[in-house]
């Protein structure tokens, strides 16, 4: 499986008084990332919602904060898809500073319609191996 690869610079408005990135925004990272991973795989998510009630939403995150991303460093956010079911997909994400994983996360998302019930994966994600 290849790792789908997202950069991202750390600004000023992203790190705290010690000059680090602060928790809540490797979230935004690794949320970012996703969109552009789905993107990647041909899915177009405006359309997926407008013409068949499809939205995806976070199920589960569990996050390992390893070491410190700091400003203006360039992190890189691999996404991977770890296993796939009717409804929900599971995804490893790792945010790098060149060789240095900062940050893990795996992310349990679901496909559900506009009333919020669980409904199947779009064929292209069910097929996908990353």
């Amino acid at each position: 499986m290849t790792a789908h690869r997202f950069d991202v610079r750390v600004y000023y408005e992203d790190t705290d008084m010690a000059g680090i990135v602060y928790y809540a925004n490797y979230l935004k990272y690794i949320e970012r990332a996703r969109s552009e991973w789905v993107r990647a795989l041909g899915i177009d998510q405006v359309t997926l919602r407008a013409q068949h009630g499809i939205v995806f939403a976070v199920r589960r995150i569990e996050a390992d904060y390893l070491s410190p991303a700091r400003f203006d460093d360039l992190l890189t956010v691999e996404t991977g898809l770890a296993e796939t079911g009717g409804v929900r997909l599971t995804l490893a994400q790792d945010v790098r500073r060149g060789d240095c994983v900062l940050f893990t996360a795996r992310v349990v998302l679901v496909a559900m319609n506009m009333a919020g019930r669980p409904v199947r994966l779009p064929a292209e994600l069910r097929r996908s191996r990353g």
